[in-house]
């Protein structure tokens, strides 16, 4: 079973491309604070306390790639 949604899969393959918060809402034709709630909601799943902790995580968990 993922552990992302689509979307908060979207989102973090963009955050690892660098992407800027505006570049990923504007890239998925969505508002930039439903770009930070889908952040947050993986924050919370991960219990982990950043985006870039969130990033380390979904690496090792294989639910994104480089």
């Amino acid at each position: 079973m993922n552990l992302l949604t689509m979307r908060e899969k979207e989102v973090f393959n963009l955050l690892i491309l660098n992407k800027s918060t505006k570049q990923i809402a504007e890239t998925l034709k969505i508002s930039e604070k439903t770009v930070r709630n889908h952040i947050s909601n993986v924050i919370q799943k991960l219990d982990v306390k950043s985006r870039s902790q969130a990033l380390i995580e979904l690496l090792k968990l294989q639910e994104i790639s480089l």
